[in-house]
């Protein structure tokens, strides 16, 4: 008896012609997830099977939850394809829901392997019999089990009980490339996490601007990229000294417009890197509405910075939304951690709301930030996780 996990994907079985590339993805993405443990994917129509060896049966079932594409995975049994072996697997799956007083369960069967003797009403039936015998206390109901163990019949018996919810979404690399604008606060990691669940593999890139920010505003964002590269295969932080185009926006502006020349400065930055990257887009936590750099105007603004499109998966948020949502992907204790980023602490005090976009432009070109861009860029810092 092989003790292994089911693995269940839903949205790429819709694919058609890609489906094996998105599968393939998949497969490596948990490869990958599992590098340092010794794995044997088994690979069926519309599902997976991972064997694994003995001892690692939780550090699996924590990663599974972290591998987009997956939508629910279950711990499950392979024996050979003899009913006394069928009968002693369901007993054990039985037993975890038993002591729980759950005692109303069906059984599902699939036979896909048409050689073996008992078809699959005959399968359920048996193995109904045997657990109602096992257990006195159980009953059947096949319309609102408690709980359900489901038979496959291939080269092998499979059975599963149970099933775990997994992230969802499409395996990430499917989608292509893109630079997350990362800071220390709680929305740009939740909007990398929502970009990740669509396929798009990610960098992030952070402005950092000693001795205006700290070194614990930077330990922050590397824990938080630290964090994400539990979603991300392969993450990479990459750290811009931002203080020399800060403080000439900060001299240069008009006090009013510091933190939009500042956006959009980083936009622009953003978009350079995701060329010299390969990547297709940018990535930003926005939310409509939420400070006076993210309405309608000063997004219209910043976002013209960048001739690639520019990705905001949280704009029709709320924050309370948001902080749900980074509570449960793990990031909200280190993202409210009292470190501010750049932006937080030029912010003025009556920031424009309504910007102008022509004067605005003018602004930013009287700026004249492309050499401190360049010198920039080529001063970055890589961390990678």
């Amino acid at each position: 008896m092989t003790n292994l996990i089911l693995i269940k994907y839903g949205e790429i079985s819709l694919k058609k012609g890609n489906r094996k590339y998105f599968e393939k993805k998949l497969v490596s993405n948990i490869k990958l997830k599992f590098s340092a443990i010794k794995i044997n994917i088994i690979r069926h129509q519309g599902r997976f099977y991972i064997e694994y060896p003995s001892g690692q049966h939780d550090r699996i079932i924590s990663g599974l939850k972290e591998i987009f594409g997956i939508i629910g995975f279950a711990p499950a049994l392979k024996v050979h394809k003899e009913m006394e072996e069928i009968k002693k697997a369901a007993g054990l799956l039985a037993a975890p829901s038993v002591s729980k007083d759950l005692l109303r369960f069906k059984i599902e069967a699939r036979r896909t392997d048409k050689s073996f003797p008992f078809n699959s009403y005959k399968i359920a039936c048996e193995l109904g019999d045997f657990l109602l015998s096992k257990y006195k206390e159980l009953t059947v109901d096949v319309h609102k089990p408690d709980w359900t163990v489901n038979v496959e019949i291939r080269e092998y018996a499979y059975l599963y009980a149970g099933q775990i919810k997994g992230p969802g979404g499409l395996p990430v690399g499917v989608s292509g490339r893109g630079i997350l604008l990362l800071s220390g606060g709680i929305d740009s990691p939740v909007a990398g996490y929502y970009m990740a669940k669509r396929g798009l593999t990610q960098e992030a890139i952070y402005f950092d601007s000693p001795p205006y920010t700290s070194v614990k505003a930077l330990d922050k964002v590397v824990k938080l990229s630290r964090l994400l590269s539990g979603y991300i295969p392969k993450f990479v932080l990459n750290i811009l000294p931002f203080t020399a185009i800060q403080e000439r926006i900060k001299e240069h502006s008009q006090s009013r417009a510091v933190t939009l020349m500042m956006r959009a400065a980083m936009v622009a930055i953003a978009c350079k890197l995701a060329k010299q990257k390969y990547a297709l887009c940018l990535v930003t936590g926005e939310s409509l509405g939420q400070v006076a750099s993210q309405t309608p105007e000063s997004i219209r603004f910043s976002g013209s910075k960048s001739d690639l499109p520019v990705f905001r998966p949280l704009i029709g948020m709320d924050k309370e939304e948001i902080i749900n949502i980074a509570r449960n992907i793990g990031t909200f204790r280190t993202s409210i951690l009292p470190y501010e980023d750049c932006c937080t602490l030029f912010a003025p005090v009556h920031p424009i709301v309504k910007p102008v976009f022509k004067d605005m432009e003018a602004i930013y070109k009287s700026l004249n930030l492309d050499d401190l861009i360049e010198e920039a860029i080529d001063k970055i810092k890589i961390v990678t996780f």
